[in-house]
């Protein structure tokens, strides 16, 4: 590789003000990016203890990490140190293990595949609104906690050809994953994961309860089928029989099947959570929705033809990913020196690409902080560059799932604002967490009325 031309080193916080950014790390991740993105522009340098990020808040820099110069950038801080907690499953994975397993899992997600599944997404969907229209009336239930049920019931029926409602702890599990994974990443992976302390404890109790999952999932799948099937499940037993060690086999399908289980069921909770959460704010965003679900849909389920027909409730989902990406951030490594916006790359050096504030960038954005979906109207031009705007990332590792999670998203927002109006108690605030996924704190409480009812 050429060696950089310039060795400018981009503008940021004093060393001295360490101890301040790294409480801010642990306490107010969103709000560190986004003051360091205002006061120190597109390029920021910030120390934090042994380790200085390189923060791009560029469309043109996020273009070269992720895509042009995508081979120089492996996965960066924050994945590095959840692999302790995930392994080496296509989230973590590089180089040529990733490639094959990229290979292996892209059938599962082929839009041709995907839409004859549109109907089990479908009646995963009219469960939930089954299950929200009982509690009409009655107090506040934990809206992120009726959403993950709804996205592994998704999960398991089109990517796993198995019933997860079996599993009932699974989401607890994976909140452990994530704060292990959170927890060293804030410390840099400094602390040893044979301490005692509650999180790590947690975490190990929750590996093996994850490890059982999957062994479960594998006999019953060998059992019934024999191996025949052309789902996820299927596929990773099938690759990794390949290994010449069983125990390395073992880990491999625990670390892929994990990895997709978090991944495929936690961005879309989070996404929906976040949509009903804003639609409660913005009636006439909910007046529209439901007019379009009532207009396109009528009284019966929607097919995979609907999803080009629901125009105005997929405008609404891009805005929701806008506002709140379901990957908030894009952690990335340099492997050899590079150049980005002018601004030398040491090799090792860790970059970030923020797609929570590129989101929010006011010279692409116009009026960044409203909820807008009006801005994705597809015959509204604009002259926003392509690397604006990345909720999926981008890139090679793009992610693969992202036509099944929008369908997702598009059917169920549009079948319970058909019916139901949800609504946030008054005086619960609502603050955003970011994990592994840019989730809401603690759930999210709402009552159930009818779609009608201004109550």
């Amino acid at each position: 590789m050429t060696a950089p031309a310039s060795r400018r080193v981009p503008p940021g916080p004093p060393r001295r003000a360490a101890p301040t950014l790294l409480r801010r790390l642990a306490g107010d991740r969103l709000a560190l990016m986004r003051a360091a993105a205002t006061e120190y522009g597109d390029a920021v340098r910030i120390s934090v203890g042994p380790k200085t990020l390189h923060f791009f808040n560029h469309p043109d820099h996020a273009k070269h990490v992720l895509a042009d110069n995508a081979a120089n950038y492996h996965k960066g801080i924050g994945l590095i140190q959840a692999r302790r907690a995930l392994g080496d499953g296509l989230l973590t994975s590089e180089g040529e293990l990733w490639r094959k397993q990229r290979r292996m899992i892209q059938p599962v997600f082929q839009h041709k595949r995907i839409s004859r599944l549109a109907g089990a997404v479908a009646e995963e969907a009219a469960k939930l609104v089954a299950r929200l229209r009982a509690c009409e009336g009655g107090p506040p239930v934990d809206l992120v906690r009726e959403l993950t049920g709804l996205t592994l019931g998704v999960l398991g029926r089109t990517l796993l050809d198995a019933d997860l409602g079996a599993y009932e702890t699974i989401g607890h599990e994976f909140e452990a994953v994530q704060d292990q994974a959170m927890f060293d990443m804030v410390t840099l992976g400094a602390v040893p994961g044979w301490l005692p302390l509650p999180t790590q404890r947690r975490f190990r109790q929750a590996r093996e309860e994850l490890q059982r999952v999957v062994d479960a999932l594998v006999a019953e799948r060998t059992a019934r089928t024999g191996g025949a099937g052309d789902d996820a499940l299927t596929l990773l037993i099938a690759s990794t029989r390949e290994e010449p060690d069983p125990r390395v086999g073992r880990q491999r399908l625990r670390d892929e099947l994990v990895t997709l289980l978090l991944a495929g069921h936690e961005t879309t909770a989070s996404t929906l959570g976040w949509t009903f959460y804003l639609v409660d704010r913005h009636p006439e965003v909910f007046d529209r929705l439901h007019a379009e679900a009532v207009e396109v849909l009528g009284d019966r389920q929607p097919e995979y033809e609907d999803l080009h027909r629901l125009r105005y409730t997929t405008m609404v989902v891009e805005e929701v990913m806008r506002l709140y990406p379901p990957v908030w951030i894009l952690p990335r490594q340099a492997q050899a020196a590079d150049e980005v916006g002018g601004y030398h790359v040491p090799a090792g050096a860790d970059v970030l690409i923020c797609p929570y504030t590129l989101h929010r960038h006011p010279a692409f954005w116009d009026a960044p902080e409203q909820f807008d979906p009006d801005r994705f109207d597809p015959d509204r031009t604009s002259d926003r560059p392509r690397y604006a705007y990345l909720p999926f990332g981008a890139g090679p590792r793009f992610c693969v799932g992202n036509h099944l999670g929008l369908l997702e998203a598009t059917f169920t927002i549009a079948m319970v604002v058909r019916e139901l109006r949800l609504a946030k108690p008054p005086g619960h605030r609502v603050v955003p967490e970011p994990m592994l996924s840019l989730r809401v704190r603690g759930g999210l409480p709402m009552t159930v009325h009818g779609a009608r009812s201004r109550a």
